[in-house]
């Protein structure tokens, strides 16, 4: 069961607990859904997007855009773009990026603070925070109130 305190607020304690809340939330993403992902190296944003493609039904195994700085899986029930913008080299970088927003999946964007002013106003914002071992505070927020599907109340 997850609780979320002040509405946007959850302690995960485990890795596991991290995937399992991430499908939850990744059970309830409709096509066009954009997600932003803010945390330090190392704080669990890529594990956290392993558990939005579970949400999704996709098991493909999930790993760090950083390099490719866009990475798609198929094979659920809406596509998944995963993309990593601490690389970004340029206009045409953003751009390119930019044309996954419509293409009818859920997009998540880590290190999305870099193209904050090239964002959509409807996100959903996810902020991972290491809190020592494997605890994390994540903290959602959304733009727009109809953008969070999900119940996290049961």
């Amino acid at each position: 069961m997850f609780i979320l305190k002040n509405s946007n607020k959850i302690t995960v304690n485990s890795v596991e607990e991290m995937i399992a809340f991430a499908k939850k939330l990744g059970s309830g993403l409709k096509p066009g859904s954009i997600l932003t992902l803010e945390g330090e190296l190392a704080a669990g944003k890529t594990t956290f997007t392993k558990g939005l493609a579970l949400g999704l039904g996709i098991e493909d195994v999930i790993d760090s855009p950083t390099f490719a700085i866009v990475k798609e899986y198929e094979g659920g029930r809406i596509p998944l773009f995963h993309m990593d913008v601490y690389r970004l080299d340029g206009d045409s970088d953003i751009e390119f990026l930019l044309e996954y927003f419509d293409r009818g999946g859920a997009c998540v964007v880590e290190w999305a603070s870099i193209i904050e002013n090239d964002l959509p106003d409807d996100c959903i914002n996810v902020s991972i925070e290491n809190l020592g071992g494997d605890v994390r505070e994540i903290i959602i927020s959304a733009s727009k109130e109809d953008l969070m599907y999900v119940d996290f109340s049961n």
